[in-house]
C-alpha cells in the first residue's frame, strides 16, 4: 500500500472557475487580428493547454502569422489577469478543504498550465496561496502539460515519489500528464467536486489500490 503525503491541485477548472476567462481573453486579443477560437474547439482541443501552445496550433490549422505570437501571448496574459482581478474570490469549499488537509498533515502544491503571474494572482485572491507548500506555473518546467515534468518537479520539491502525490485534475492533457508522472489522479469535471469529503475518498481509494 502506497500512503499518499501530498494532494497537488490543478488551478483552472480545479480551484478556480477560470475556464471561461482564458477563452475570453484569447479570443479578445485574437479578434484584433481577425481569428478565433469556437466554444467548441476549445472544449475539444485547447483547453487546458498553455497559451503559447494554442498559438501553435492556431498557426498550424488557421494559418495565424508566427510572428504575432508573443504580442497575442502578452494581450492574452494581461487581459486574464485583468478579468481575474474583478471576479476571483474564495470559494468556501476550498478554503475549509485545503486549510483540513493541511491540519492533517497533507502536503499541498498547485501545478497550473498557466503563467506565474496569473497562479499567484488567483491564488492570493481565492486565499489559498498561504495553504501552499509548492507552486508551479507553465513557466517553471521545459514541457508544460500534457508532459509529466510539472509532476515530477512537485513532486521532487515535495521529496516525494509521484506515486505518494494526489494530482486533482480537471481535463485530458492535465490528467495524462499526471498519470505519466506515476501519480494517483482525482478527474473532476467542476470546481464543487474539489471539496475535502471528495478528496479524502479518493485519497482511501488509491491508498488501497492494489
Amino acid at each position: 500500500m502506497t500512503k499518499i503525503k501530498a494532494v497537488i491541485f490543478d488551478m483552472d477548472g480545479v480551484l478556480i472557475d477560470a475556464k471561461e476567462w482564458h477563452y475570453e481573453a484569447l479570443n479578445k486579443a485574437l479578434a484584433l487580428f481577425g481569428f478565433a477560437i469556437s466554444r467548441q474547439e476549445h472544449l475539444d482541443s485547447y483547453d487546458g493547454l498553455p497559451t503559447r501552445k494554442k498559438l501553435e496550433m492556431l498557426s498550424r490549422e488557421k494559418n495565424l502569422p508566427k510572428g504575432l505570437h508573443l504580442f497575442i501571448n502578452d494581450l492574452k496574459q494581461l487581459y486574464t489577469l485583468q478579468i481575474a482581478n474583478a471576479k476571483c474570490s474564495p470559494l468556501f469549499i476550498h478554503e475549509y478543504a485545503l486549510a483540513r488537509l493541511k491540519a492533517e498533515g497533507y502536503l499541498l502544491g498547485v501545478a497550473s498550465n498557466s503563467v506565474k503571474d496569473s497562479v499567484e494572482l488567483m491564488m492570493r485572491k481565492s486565499h489559498l496561496h498561504d495553504r501552499l507548500d509548492v507552486l508551479l506555473s507553465n513557466e517553471d518546467v521545459d514541457q508544460a502539460k500534457p508532459a509529466p515534468d510539472m509532476y515530477l518537479k512537485a513532486a521532487a520539491m515535495l521529496k516525494l515519489k509521484p506515486e505518494e502525490c494526489l494530482v486533482i485534475e480537471d481535463n485530458q492533457h492535465g490528467i495524462a500528464a499526471a498519470r505519466a508522472a506515476g501519480a494517483k489522479v482525482m478527474a473532476v469535471a467542476q470546481v464543487t467536486e474539489v471539496n475535502y469529503q471528495n478528496i479524502m475518498a479518493h485519497i482511501k481509494q488509491a491508498e488501497t489500490a492494489i
